[in-house]
């Protein structure tokens, strides 16, 4: 009986820490309750084939109800609450892929550029089924996390299950983790920014990319890109940085829990880093999370053009409850709100045009008469100019051409440009 009310106890301050008024007025089925788990306790720790401590037990217990709560509450170990937030920091050990829990399996929400996981192919929407041949089903999404990281140059078999294929193996090298969360180019005069997560070094990322492709193009600037695509999300103050980086005024993203006073509303403040220039920003079933309230925002405001595939529909806020001694809980508290009032939760962000990734082949063209080649056709008076402008236009496209052949071609983002420069172009037709 000493060991029931232990484990009661033990479990009370754990995880409910002192109890609240209306939970007085139920306490007798409360204490009912915990005589239950104290009873279930006891039958454990002495008939079970095998010894197994208290504190697994305890923990056990304390992560079975958090788990039950939602695919992203949980509770975590000392040293998985350590690793978080080394995480969060921008670099970490392990194969370099966000995850989630669905239907018993490990699911894939996007793996991190430039990673083992990245380099190895597995794409968002991947099921993973087994971990070194051992099946992920029964266990929780921390251990299977715990599971896949491990010594760097280390090894691990990932057994993959992808619509529209067999299952198939996938052996990965871990290796440390460096997430550079923000990377920055031109291209055509059009400056094009990518996002990787939302670390500590998200925005400042952000506004040194912005402020190199200024100092290089100043006032030949058409437009940005900025790409959100496979990004998993992260600090949710990184996500409002970066949305009010682009943003002058208005709301930027509210939270609400299940107590009305607790509703918090996030506003932009005056500046917009790109000058109202045009601007898309390219998403797809792997953003989530901070990624989709910044796609959120920008749509609402009308800001920039969102350009892909439906974002992932994770639209629910963990809190991160530290437990002196005994690691921390994550817990689900609150749902974002984009500033039009849509909730992203299970729907996520539909892009304003719907792109799907895809491969373009050119097709030759036969060989047509033109009224050039007609006999005693009239020659153009301009030809001479037109010859000097085209020959820039194609000398340009050639150099296009030539820095694309070593690269995979990107369809969706090839239409984020061209949607660029036919804004940039209307614009300054209208202005003439």
């Amino acid at each position: 009986m000493i060991i029931r009310i232990l484990a009661a106890a033990a479990v009370l301050m754990i995880v409910f820490g002192t109890i609240a008024s209306k939970a007085q007025k139920n306490s007798s089925d409360t204490y009912r309750q915990l005589e239950l788990f104290g009873d279930v306790f006891d039958r454990v720790r002495a008939d079970y084939v095998e010894k197994i401590s208290d504190e697994k037990l305890i923990e056990s217990a304390i992560n079975g109800m958090l788990t039950s709560l939602d695919p992203h509450s949980g509770y975590m170990s000392p040293k998985t609450y350590k690793d978080m937030k080394v995480q969060t920091k921008g670099e970490f050990g392990g194969l370099g892929i966000e995850v989630t829990m669905e239907n018993g399996f490990v699911k894939v929400v996007s793996p991190i550029d430039d990673t083992p996981a990245f380099r190895a192919g597995l794409q968002s929407g991947d099921y993973i089924t087994h971990l070194d041949s051992t099946s992920v089903q029964g266990i929780t999404l921390s251990e299977a996390v715990e599971k896949m990281r491990g010594p760097v140059k280390s090894k691990i078999k990932l057994t993959v299950r992808r619509k529209g294929l067999e299952p198939f193996d996938i052996t990965i090298i871990r290796a440390i983790i460096k997430v550079r969360s923000a990377r920055w180019r031109i291209e055509n005069n059009i400056g094009y920014l990518r996002l990787t997560s939302f670390t500590e070094q998200s925005s400042t990322g952000i506004e040194n990319g912005m402020r190199k492709i200024k100092g290089k193009l100043g006032q030949k600037l058409r437009g940005i890109i900025l790409d959100l695509r496979n990004n998993p999300g992260g600090l949710l103050n990184q996500a409002i940085k970066v949305s009010d980086a682009f943003l002058d005024r208005g709301e930027i993203v509210s939270t609400r829990s299940r107590r009305a006073k607790d509703a918090q509303r996030f506003n932009a403040t005056r500046g917009d880093l790109a000058n109202k220039l045009p601007m898309v920003v390219l998403i797809n079933g792997g953003s989530a999370s901070a990624s989709e309230i910044v796609a959120g925002a920008l749509q609402d405001h009308r800001r920039a053009v969102i350009l892909g595939t439906q974002s992932f529909g994770k639209g629910s806020v963990q809190t991160i409850i530290p437990l002196t001694g005994h690691g921390a809980m994550r817990l689900t508290t609150a749902q974002y709100y984009t500033p039009s009032g849509r909730s992203i939760q299970a729907k996520g962000i539909t892009p304003d045009i719907v792109i799907k990734q895809a491969r373009v082949e050119t097709i030759d063209q036969e060989n047509r008469r033109r009224e050039a080649d007609l006999k005693g056709a009239l020659k153009n008076p301009d030809s001479n100019k037109n010859n000097r402008v085209n020959k820039k236009e194609t000398d340009q496209i050639k150099k296009i051409a030539s820095n694309r052949q070593n690269t995979k071609f990107d369809y969706q983002l090839e239409r984020a440009f061209d949607l660029i420069r036919g804004i940039s172009l209307y614009k300054i037709r209208i202005q003439n």
